[in-house]
């Protein structure tokens, strides 16, 4: 039998109540008093409920961030004091990394080496934001009309920013949608998933002690369908940020057009990951497996589709499969497990369903397939799962599956492969691996895609951008690319004569 690690005690203190939104610096219940389950995928069992935000929530979040935008010292104030508050929530984060870890365990089933990460990687992105606060700068620009004639711009906040935020990494994802636009001075109204709520507002609470002033985070809880339909369409709301499917992403541009809000998406992924017969062996291995299987492949830039040199095809395939089998699969809270479950049994037919359609279509099954194995039953656990013999035209090969299932497509040379590589909809990740410098250039220039990792992979950094090409998504998170579209660029014509 497993041991598992017992659960921090103050993330079990925060869970042993209804979950309350968090608007306007108080902590409130929908204005229905609706609560939405939230159960953990790992067993099923209920942890606690969170309350079920509709219009009406999202507007008064709204109408409170609106108020802290237009009356409150957010905005107004010194960028280095804008700067010592963020750097005060990092600092929070950091001390309360373990159960912020946890509670995302907890939440949404992945394993402790995995989730540990996050409140790590949620610290520093506050960091990085908080230096950006005093280095918000305009230009000065040349002019030839005649006379003489002062011409600058200057970077202004928005005003409100929304973002909607997917179940997978819960507390990092929304944290790269809050960061950014609290730097150069704007107020955010942000909504988790319905299934997974529980770290973010934890997260609220660390903001509220750390003293960012009332209405100027605010967390509402919901479904999509109401909450950040809400969201979206609301005219007050100047900017929305948006991670999740394309089908998602495309509703989001349509209601965003109500007030032509600024819109960032961060959307699907069929990620093409090329082996080349003449990687380093061991390396490409544990790239392959890295880029498909981390986070039980529940990630928007997973390497799902495997193109693998004809060469090395089989062997590389076969090794692959034996490879996977060191992924002990479990509980996110037993210290052996490498893979949890996915969010829910709704997600773990989904991503049968596909299995079953792969097979149907001619492709091999190599390993891997539900989880089922005693305790593993309760939960929605599926196996590293290696499909062989696939090609372009295989729904496997062209539709997001957003579980720990590969597609592995054989190639014969440079071209070949550029060509099968860019025949999708997306464009959002992509790896290489080779020991040829010269090739490695070539082909990570000739992929359409907005990520390529060579002979690594699933390495991102706040100072770096990060999106897609064509159905992957509009615009970019992180690094200078975030403060760009989180505020104005304002041009002022001063005559001097």
């Amino acid at each position: 039998m497993s041991t598992l690690v017992a659960l921090n005690p103050t993330a079990q203190e925060f869970v042993s109540k209804p979950l309350k939104m968090f608007i306007g610096g108080k902590w409130v219940d929908a204005l229905s008093g609706r609560t939405t389950e939230i159960r953990n995928p790992a067993d099923g069992t209920l942890i606690t409920t969170a309350a079920e935000a509709e219009k009406e929530d999202v507007n008064f979040a709204v109408i409170q961030a609106r108020k802290a935008f237009e009356e409150g010292s957010w905005a107004r104030m010194k960028p280095n004091e804008r700067a010592k508050l963020m750097l005060k929530v990092a600092d929070l984060i950091e001390e309360h990394s373990e159960e912020l870890a946890h509670l995302d365990t907890l939440d949404y089933g992945q394993p402790l080496s995995t989730t540990l990460n996050f409140p790590v990687a949620a610290a520093d992105n506050f960091r990085y934001y908080a230096g950006w606060a005093t280095k918000i700068t305009g230009e000065t620009h040349t002019s030839s009309v005649p006379g003489e004639i002062f011409n600058y711009t200057r970077r202004e906040p928005l005003g409100v920013c929304a973002g909607i935020v997917p179940w997978n990494a819960p507390l990092m994802n929304a944290v790269m949608k809050i960061t950014a636009p609290l730097a150069v001075g704007n107020t955010v109204v942000i909504k988790p998933s319905e299934e997974t709520p529980i770290s973010l507002l934890r997260l609220g609470e660390l903001i509220q002690e750390a003293g960012i002033p009332d209405g100027v985070v605010n967390i509402v809880t919901g479904h999509g369908a109401t909450a950040g339909d809400a969201l979206a369409s609301h005219a007050d709301v100047d900017k929305i940020a948006f991670t999740g499917s394309t089908a998602v992403g495309r509703k989001i541009i349509q209601n965003s057009a109500v007030n032509i809000k600024k819109v960032t998406l961060e959307l699907g992924g069929k990620s093409a990951h090329v082996i080349f017969s003449d990687a380093d062996y061991e390396t490409a291995l544990q790239s392959a497996s890295n880029a498909i299987f981390w986070n039980s492949g529940q990630v928007c830039f997973a390497g799902s589709r495997l193109f693998v040199e004809k060469g090395i095809y089989d062997r590389f395939l076969s090794d692959l499969a034996e490879y996977s089998k060191n992924y002990r699969i479990g509980n996110g809270f037993d210290e052996s497990s490498v893979i949890g479950p996915l969010i829910s049994a709704k997600q773990k037919k989904r991503v049968l369903d596909y299995m079953d359609i792969g097979q149907k279509e001619g492709a091999e099954m190599l390993i891997g397939g539900e989880a089922i194995e005693g305790e593993l039953d309760k939960g929605h656990f599926v196996k590293p799962t290696v499909m062989a013999n696939v090609n372009n035209d295989m729904t496997i090969a062209k539709e997001e599956i957003f579980g720990p299932v590969v597609s592995a497509i054989p190639f014969d040379g440079e071209d070949e492969m550029i060509n099968l590589a860019n025949q999708t909809d997306y464009g959002l990740g992509g790896g290489i691996c080779t020991t040829n410098l010269k090739k490695a250039h070539k082909v990570a220039n000739a992929l359409n895609t907005g990520n390529i990792w060579v002979n690594t992979y699933n390495i991102t950094e706040p100072n770096s951008p990060f999106g897609g090409y064509k159905q992957s998504g509009i615009g970019r998170e992180n690094g200078a690319a975030s403060i760009d579209s989180y505020t104005e660029v304002k041009n002022v014509w001063i005559d001097l004569n």
